[in-house]
């Protein structure tokens, strides 16, 4: 518990900052009025970011990680992560002139990035999938001029789940669906990381023994079957057809016979895996994000059904399996709260 003079001087200090700040007095039932404080979303923002295998995303967030102005772009003409930050500073830059927000009221700005990462060592320690390794963002802090961190993807998808999605469920795995496959392990309410921050990897959980290559030097990898790369790729080699994720899942929705087949494949690994986290977990729930939590309708019940159909030790009411309300920007809103979270703490 926090005693009340503790309170007092925080919530002083939080005002002298110009975070909080007192809005009249409430009606009392004995003794002094109490004093109203009301909490100022725009007295501070913070910057976000994710980047994957194809795209960066850059946000502007206030305090309540409502998104101010966003930009997304490609980075598959970029050769060097150099390039990548330095594109992202100018966005920055063009972010703070357009809000005419002083330096002074930005409070850092969150990488969310597809790899094991060591945030108090500042470093992206592998990423099979952009082909990099020990990347330290300390060299980037002179480009933005405020306090920079760096966060797992999936990891950052679940800090943004806990801390904005309004589910109070202390125990949960999210699970990031992209290029990729990651997973953010909340236990108690706190993020799970591990001994070597490694913590969360199941996306290069073994499935398929002598499966497919993977980049990371396994073969079979969760990944490699679940990924949104891997359901398209999967389509691509039986009809002959690129697609986007959109226009795939449009076949399925009208039961076009090879989209339904690859789907109902697809479910059967996704089922799989997540199996294989409940059984070593047990969390309260499954959060699945991406962009394919759009398509929640063709997921959810047939994840349910392949998951507790069977005599296991799970039933259909000990697990929540849903997708985030989010959708794809749960590793973006992840990585403006860093700082913020920085701050407040």
């Amino acid at each position: 518990k926090i005693s009340i003079p503790t309170v007092t001087s925080n919530v002083n200090e939080l005002i002298e900052e110009g975070i909080l700040e007192e809005a009249g007095v409430a009606n009392s039932s004995g003794g002094r009025k109490p004093v109203l404080i009301r909490f100022l979303p725009d007295s501070r923002f913070s910057f976000g970011v994710d980047i994957n295998v194809e795209r960066a995303k850059v946000a502007l967030v206030n305090l309540d990680c409502k998104i101010l102005d966003e930009v997304s772009f490609s980075i598959r003409s970029f050769h060097k992560i150099e390039e990548i930050i330095e594109k992202i500073a100018d966005e920055v830059v063009r972010m703070k002139k357009d809000h005419k927000i002083d330096e002074s009221k930005i409070l850092g700005i969150g990488f969310s990035l597809p790899g094991t990462v060591n945030e108090k060592k500042m470093v992206l320690e592998l990423a099979p999938n952009l082909k990099m390794r020990n990347i330290n963002f300390k060299q980037f802090g002179s480009l933005f001029n405020m306090p920079v961190y760096i966060e797992n993807e999936a990891n950052a998808g679940a800090i943004a789940e806990q801390v904005l999605s309004g589910n109070k469920v202390n125990n949960f795995v999210y699970i990031s669906i992209t290029q990729g496959v990651g997973t953010g392990i909340i236990i108690n309410g706190h993020l799970y990381k591990g001994k070597n921050q490694r913590a969360g990897e199941f996306g290069h959980m073994v499935v398929i023994p002598n499966g497919f290559q993977c980049n990371c030097g396994r073969k079979g990898c969760w990944e490699l079957y679940i990924s949104e790369r891997a359901l398209l790729k999967n389509y691509s080699e039986l009809s002959g057809k690129e697609l986007s994720l959109n226009d795939f899942m449009q076949l399925v929705y009208k039961k076009e016979q090879t989209a339904v087949s690859v789907w109902n494949k697809y479910i059967e690994y996704f089922a799989l895996g997540i199996e294989n986290l409940i059984l070593g977990l047990d969390p309260l729930a499954i959060i699945i994000g991406g962009n394919i939590a759009k398509y929640e309708d063709l997921l959810i019940d047939p994840l349910k059904e392949n998951i507790f159909s069977k005599d296991g030790f799970e039933g259909v009411d000990d697990v929540k399996i849903e997708c985030s309300r989010f959708v794809s920007d749960s590793p973006l809103l992840g990585a403006a709260l860093l700082s913020i979270q920085k701050v407040i703490s």
